[in-house]
């Protein structure tokens, strides 16, 4: 079934973000002390940041840690409100968090990304939501579950809630990998195609856990062609009471977005662009017919053996030829420049697939 149309305000008609892109959310991973709050709400000030962040409240693996500061934080950041100007967020993980919010001028929350995984916690702030016309932005779940993502979607704009974004910060694993989330760019790249109207923001701190990764994410965001980034500033990083390898101090973060990340436009006006890009989209349109005729073909010979297989009363798996098939299509692939992850990824598509035909014929009583 198709995805329903989100109702959405668009990004630049919220009054906090400006274009051009990046519409950027900063501050620091925790609300720790007033003077804390201030400084990095001043320097984040000066080098034109409009939305500031905080987290109030902490979601911690184990007891004992820095959970936040709790309420009395929402009183610093209203003031870095009123002094400063800014628009202020945080993070909910409840009802009680959302009331505390909307009785401190809070302009804009997020869903954290193990919030966004519980339905149930989900529905609560939506309801505790309803009838206010705040920002809101979903973080992904913290496993790849793309509806669940959605789901969520659904049940804040359910609740009229139009000012409606996600923050893609990547995805929990056990696989050895260099960033401390795994960016599965393709889940957030299929959520942009199904919903091009959303709002996007990458969360880039919390994707890489780390300072050194975060100009390389920020920078392949933005040439996916999101709207935003939130990142983790901190007037004194190294003294921070939680995520401290993953903060910048407002000048590095000025330096990263003013010096370093580069902007890519949306579209262009120019004749060369225009007629260039033309040509070679009508190549890809014939070699989009002709995958799709070869997936065809290649089904129609699963079929064939579908059928061959039920008359010989042969198992569907055949786990040997399939690891032969696979291994001759990343070896082959080399020679092409694909690599061995996506080759994989699309030949076990392509698998299940045949594999789903084969068990249909299988199944068939009627021809027997």
């Amino acid at each position: 079934m198709a995805d329903k149309k989100l109702d959405i305000i668009p990004l630049y008609e919220w009054g906090m973000f400006t274009e051009p892109r990046p519409s950027v959310v900063a501050g620091p991973c925790s609300a720790e002390t007033e003077e804390q709050v201030m400084e990095t709400a001043k320097g984040l000030r000066e080098m034109g940041i409009n939305v500031f962040r905080a987290g109030i409240w902490k979601p911690r693996t184990h007891p004992g840690c820095f959970e936040g500061i709790g309420v009395p934080g929402l009183k610093w950041l209203q003031k870095a409100k009123k002094e400063y100007g800014l628009k202020i967020s945080t993070e909910v993980a409840s009802e009680k968090h959302v009331f505390e919010c909307l009785k401190a001028g809070v302009d804009l929350v997020w869903i954290g990304a193990r919030t966004t995984s519980n339905p149930f916690l989900v529905q609560e702030i939506a309801d505790a939501l309803e009838g206010t016309d705040i920002p809101v932005l979903v973080k992904n779940p913290a496993n790849p579950d793309l509806d669940l993502w959605i789901g969520a979607l659904e049940r804040f704009n359910r609740a009229g809630i139009k000012k409606l974004g996600v923050i893609h910060r990547g995805f929990s694993t056990f696989d050895k990998i260099k960033y401390r989330n795994d960016p599965q760019w393709d889940i957030a790249i299929e959520l942009r195609s199904r919903f091009p109207e959303l709002p996007f923001f990458v969360d880039p701190s919390h994707m890489g856990g780390s300072k050194d990764f975060l100009l390389e994410i920020s920078q392949r965001s933005l040439d996916l062609g999101f709207e935003g980034l939130m990142i983790e500033s901190h007037c004194n990083p190294q003294a921070a009471l939680s995520d401290a390898k993953q903060q910048l101090t407002p000048d590095e973060l000025s330096d990263l977005l003013y010096k370093k990340i580069t902007v890519r436009d949306a579209d262009s006006d120019s004749k060369e662009w225009r007629d260039n890009i033309d040509q070679l989209r009508a190549k890809i349109d014939v070699i989009d017919e002709n995958i799709i005729y070869a997936l065809g073909s290649r089904m129609r010979v699963s079929r064939q053996i579908g059928e061959y297989k039920k008359n010989n009363n042969i198992a569907i798996l055949q786990t040997s030829r399939w690891d032969a098939i696979l291994s001759k299509a990343v070896e082959k692939g080399k020679e092409y420049g694909l690599s061995e992850k996506f080759l994989k990824d699309v030949f076990n598509a392509i698998h299940e697939a045949s594999v789903e035909i084969q068990n249909e014929i299988i199944s068939d009583k009627s021809s027997e």
